[in-house]
């Protein structure tokens, strides 16, 4: 399962990544909006968006290209490492 987490702190990259890898899950993770932000989001299977930690601009280029692709997106305020896992625990399960 591919994953694309929008928001968040840059200092927990590499922890939002080990998580996904925990759950088997491949991750992209964008906490800053760079150049050809919508491009780089692909099609993957769940869109997550940490609300607190992004700006709306952001937010809409990714809720306008997960609409496009038809992406499952789940929005959290709080852009913690357990709110992750238990989005995470919902949609894939403990493989």
């Amino acid at each position: 399962m591919s994953i694309v987490i929008v928001g968040g702190h840059d200092r927990m990259v590499c922890q939002y990544k080990k998580i996904c890898k925990d759950f088997h899950c491949k991750a992209k993770v964008f906490t800053q909006m760079s150049a050809g932000f919508g491009k780089q989001i692909g099609s993957p299977d769940l869109l997550v968006l940490f609300t607190g930690t992004v700006s709306h601009k952001m937010v809409k280029c990714a809720l306008d290209e997960a609409k496009r692709g038809n992406v499952e997106v789940v929005r959290c305020h709080t852009s913690s490492g357990c709110a992750l896992s238990e989005i995470l625990e919902k949609r894939c399960g403990m493989c």
